[in-house]
């Protein structure tokens, strides 16, 4: 993904199910201090500034200074039950801490991040794996070995990033600082933990693929819960000092199914909750299985769909993966520094990009929207700049990027949008990307307007796009600037009033800045997708959010496809031939 630049809002791969019948299980506690009570600063946080003064006073009196350094624990409890056709898969937990140190040598103007030329690959992961045990020792004597390690890289890819600036063409942005000056934060707030019984979970996830044993088109079924409670302890030469904590649950309900052309079809849904009282109920759940299960035994069924241009409606879940792909990457700040990226908004800062009925803002400071968790919600990001609310697009006019430390020549200061994976470099990255429209209509005028328009351009059918898993966009100059969204569930709405009818094989595709321009009107109620997106610095968890927007004109393509037959035999459950007895 990073040698071609593909960025992708993807689904953490697993299922969801629900069990009728089947008490709740007792819901997992968060363990934390409670908001009046000052929180208690980790005696780790101490080790970690200690042994940071101790490397900076040396590092930075070398030949070659440091002139930054930071160190990073990020604390981790897991737990994962899945199930699959009515079995248990795997139900374990885990506990562990990674140790991150960034050394920069240099300047804030010209460090070894720099970039020269075409992109350069990061060697190695900044990072180590460090006990758990609160020793205070242990973690100084394993910063004091990472530190020694990156400090080597960082000062040898100095020199050879002085040496190339001799020999190549700098942009003016390329002249823009490598790293921003930004005010050092001090937070200690509260660590937190889970407590998760896994026995009621273990019961519930083999109920719940149990269930889709029902349906012969269902080959295979997943349902995965997850827990997670972070911790994350970081302290720098700037003099920032955090400690916070975030907890997330997931329910994931995942079937797959086969046409008899070989086509795989896949439904997927998942339930994201942060406040342990908010899990879904079995009712919530089993009703979703039942919609899954009706759409995959439709989508079995269904016609391909042909090529087309035309008309489209999407709903706000496609809508807004839409304009995550579309928009969200090459809004991204550090997409528009590097030479080998397309740059599509670089020099479109106060020009119009969208109608003028909409704007975007990109908020990792939100929550929640409409009751629902936002899952690119983070008071931190991987740099220790606090979560900011960003407008990108104002009326349609481009007015910002997301930008982490690695600063632009007219965007000097990050928003606090660096983020990463652990492992990886912190880069731009969204958050919580959040669509606003001021010619709103309601779904039905919205579907009218979509039936007005297939009549004007003569066509027999639009498209009414329902649910969406994901989506990839490429961004580099080397390859066409253009983008593809994954339906799942397409209809075909037909100008003479037939039903609609339900298809498959359905890609969206195209360019941005052209596909940008033909929506026409939005919906009046935003939807919220949460996914894992994929780029440079690995997979983060993110939110978009859009009412349903309707698109003059939306092309779309042949999804790929296995020539893979189905099962030669159907489930040994809905064979007519019973095991030991005749015809």
């Amino acid at each position: 993904m990073i040698n071609v630049n593909r960025g992708g809002l993807i689904h953490f791969f697993g299922g969801l199910s629900l069990l009728a019948g089947l008490a709740l299980p007792l819901a997992p506690k968060a363990q934390a201090n409670t908001p009046d009570i000052p929180a208690k600063r980790s005696p780790l946080l101490a080790s970690l500034q200690a042994e940071l003064d101790r490397s900076m006073k040396v590092l930075s009196a070398q030949d070659i200074p440091a002139y930054y350094l930071g160190y990073t624990v990020t604390d981790t409890q897991r737990v994962d039950v899945s199930g699959s056709n009515g079995a248990l898969l795997n139900s374990n937990e885990t506990r562990n801490r990674w140790l991150e140190v960034s050394v920069r040598t240099g300047s804030h103007q010209l460090d070894d991040t720099h970039k020269v030329g075409e992109r350069q690959m990061l060697s190695g992961s900044p990072g180590v794996s460090v006990p758990v045990d609160d020793d205070a020792e242990i973690l100084r004597r394993a910063a004091w070995l990472e530190t020694d390690k990156q400090y080597r890289a960082a000062e040898e890819a100095l020199i050879k990033i002085k040496t190339g600036k001799e020999v190549k063409v700098e942009t003016v942005e390329g002249n823009a600082p490598d790293f921003s000056r930004e005010q050092p934060h001090v937070y200690i707030g509260p660590q937190v933990s889970i407590a998760v019984d896994r026995a009621p979970w273990e019961a519930k996830v083999r109920a719940y693929t149990k269930v889709f044993r029902d349906s012969a088109a269902i080959i295979n079924s997943i349902v995965t819960f997850s827990a997670q409670a972070q911790n994350v302890l970081q302290a720098t030469s700037e003099g920032t000092q955090l400690q916070y904590g975030q907890i997330r649950y997931r329910l994931e309900l995942f079937i797959q199914g086969k046409a008899p052309d070989g086509m795989d079809i896949d439904r997927y849904y998942n339930f994201d909750w942060v406040n342990p009282k908010e899990a879904p109920d079995d009712k919530a759940v089993y009703a979703e299985e039942a919609a899954l299960r009706k759409e995959l035994e439709g989508l079995v069924a269904a016609p391909i769909n042909d090529p087309t241009v035309g008309p489209a409606l999407l709903t706000g879940r496609a809508a807004a993966v839409f304009f995550h792909e579309v928009f969200g990457h090459r809004a991204e700040g550090h997409r528009q520094k590097d030479v080998t990226e397309g740059q599509t908004f670089s020099k479109k800062v106060d020009e119009k990009i969208l109608p003028d009925f909409l704007s975007i803002a990109d908020d990792a400071t939100m929550k929640k929207l409409g009751g629902e968790d936002l899952l690119g919600y983070y008071p931190f990001d991987d740099e220790g700049v606090p979560a900011q609310r960003v407008t990108l697009v104002d009326r349609g006019v481009l007015k910002n990027f997301e930008m982490s430390r690695s600063p632009l020549v007219d965007f000097p200061s990050s928003n606090g949008h660096g983020r990463r994976q652990l492992g990886f470099t912190p880069v731009s990255r969204q958050g919580n990307l959040i669509v606003q429209s001021s010619k709103t209509m309601s779904n039905a005028k919205l579907r009218t307007k979509l039936i007005d328009l297939i009549k004007e351009q003569g066509k027999v059918y639009g498209l009414l796009i329902d649910d969406i898993a994901g989506g990839f966009t490429f961004t580099g100059r080397g390859q066409p600037q253009a983008f593809q969204v994954q339906p799942l569930v397409v209809y075909r709405v037909f100008a003479d009033g037939r039903p609609d009818e339900l298809v498959r094989g359905v890609d969206i595709v195209g360019t941005p800045l052209a596909a940008l321009t033909k929506i026409v009107a939005t919906g009046d109620t935003p939807e919220v997708f949460n996914g894992y997106c994929g780029a440079e610095s690995g997979s983060v968890p993110v939110a978009a959010a859009s009412p349903a927007i309707l698109i003059s004109e939306l092309e779309v393509q042949k999804k790929e496809s296995s020539t893979d037959r189905p099962p030669i035999l159907p489930p040994p459950a809905h064979d007519v031939v019973k095991t030991g007895g005749g015809l």
